[in-house]
């Protein structure tokens, strides 16, 4: 790992006001997730925290995932120590999963960070920042998110062995948390105007295993749908290999669960899928999405795809890129091969070159706009649901069920035409489509 050290930097506190903590938070939603928890137990300690404002004492939750990320976190740790020097804050420590993952190279090159923590010292961090672990507190946060939605994370770390995944490298193994805490949590979360649970994990097919001997997913569900005040209960990050059926019959029969599953697939040829590690064939994926949309005829399913994995020739991405064409899949995303240190795959050959790589990955998405294009014409003139997560300009921005908030379609209503109020559903009608934007009226 690469990082450029910061030298003679000034360790002077220039501050004797009250201190301030700014957690900045880098990566994905289960960083936001941990954020949130640590502002909540420094907030129960008397603690004055904010998110991504001015502070004198900052916290960076860094992601180590991959070489952009990684990147990211590296730039944004040398900003801070640069204030740090210039007398802009007093100290700046250090978490999250580059920090984990990377922690000897950290301190030799970056030494004058105040102190560094992986993923499972939060006790050891709150007491570095002058507070208490306080294990009573279930489900306390403070959310960073929009006030009608938040992310629930049923588990943490993971079993499965994908070649390419440095996860379980930094946040380990497979940990379920119990249905009855999940659920103290979501009452809490709707007691504080949370509509939409996004219930996260880096496996949520796996939940349940490790403390309740089966996958309990569906049980999970089952509880989170009688609290009162939530409307929307989503689904993230799915692993396609012993995916527990029993969670369709739920979605089909409990309208709170959305038709909306997040079910990252990786690639489609038989070869890579092995080397992949993934456990799984075209045959069996193919056989589990057609599946998936027999039981619920109206799932949506967003899935995320690599590209540029070792030893993928071209005729594997254009075996990829049929099988993108045939199934359809409503969202999509797609990600160049990452190489990584301590994964399997890294003792593979890097051999696609960046450049084929990124090609790669563009074609894929310029197919998928496409395709979302498509589907997005055939709802011109159809009635959906939707929640209003903010105004920008003149447009008030929604989603259906069938959107997760960041990654997918967004509806656009005229803010001049009407008012709404964010948090709130609305029955609208489609007038137009875009690729990836729907604009809708407002059904009286």
């Amino acid at each position: 790992m690469c990082i450029f050290a910061v030298q003679n930097l000034d360790m002077r506190t220039k501050s004797l006001k009250k201190n301030k903590i700014n957690v900045i938070t880098l990566g994905c939603s289960k960083n936001v997730y941990d954020s949130e928890i640590l502002m909540g137990q420094l907030k129960a300690n008397g603690k004055e925290v904010v998110h991504e404002e001015e502070g004198n004492v900052v916290v960076i939750n860094t992601c180590g995932f991959i070489n952009n990320a990684k990147e990211e976190s590296v730039n944004t740790i040398l900003e801070y120590m640069q204030k740090k020097e210039d007398g802009e804050v007093d100290k700046v420590f250090v978490t999250g999963c580059l920090s984990e993952r990377y922690k000897p190279d950290l301190q030799k090159e970056i030494p004058n960070v105040d102190q560094y923590f992986g993923t499972t010292e939060l006790p050891a961090l709150l007491k570095a920042l002058g507070a208490d672990y306080k294990h009573e507190l279930i489900g306390e946060r403070l959310t960073t998110t929009p006030k009608n939605y938040a992310y629930l994370k049923i588990a943490e770390g993971c079993d499965r062995p994908c070649s390419f995944c440095a996860i379980p490298i930094m946040r380990g193994k497979h940990k379920s948390t119990p249905i009855e805490n999940l659920v103290i949590e979501a009452e809490k979360l709707a007691a504080n105007g949370v509509k939409e649970l996004i219930l996260i994990a880096q496996d949520l097919t796996y939940y349940g295993l490790d403390i309740y001997k089966k996958r309990n997913l569906a049980e999970l569900l089952e509880n989170l749908v009688k609290v009162e005040g939530i409307e929307w209960i989503r689904l993230h990050y799915a692993f396609p290999t012993g995916f527990p059926m029993d969670v369709l019959d739920i979605m089909n029969r409990e309208p709170k669960i959305c038709n909306y599953l997040d079910i990252p697939l990786q690639h489609i040829s038989d070869a890579l899928l092995k080397s992949m590690r993934r456990g799984t064939t075209k045959l069996k994926t193919t056989k589990l999405i057609n599946e998936f949309r027999t039981i619920v005829p109206k799932m949506t399913i967003r899935t995320t795809l690599i590209v540029g994995y070792p030893g993928e020739t071209e005729a594997h991405f254009q075996e990829l890129k049929q099988w993108v064409k045939d199934m359809r899949f409503e969202r999509l995303g797609c990600f160049t091969y990452s190489h990584e240190e301590n994964t399997h795959a890294f003792n593979l050959v890097d051999d696609v070159p960046q450049e084929v790589k990124q090609d790669r990955a563009n074609q894929i998405m310029e197919m998928q706009s496409q395709i979302s294009w498509e589907l997005n014409q055939a709802k011109i003139g159809q009635q959906f649901r939707v929640v209003i997560d903010r105004k920008e300009g003149n447009y008030f921005i929604g989603r259906t069920e069938y959107d997760s908030p960041d990654v997918d379609n967004e509806v656009l209503i005229d803010a001049t035409e009407t008012y709404l109020k964010t948090g709130d559903y609305y029955t609208v009608n489609v007038t137009e489509a875009e690729d990836f934007d729907l604009y809708a009226e407002l059904v009286k």
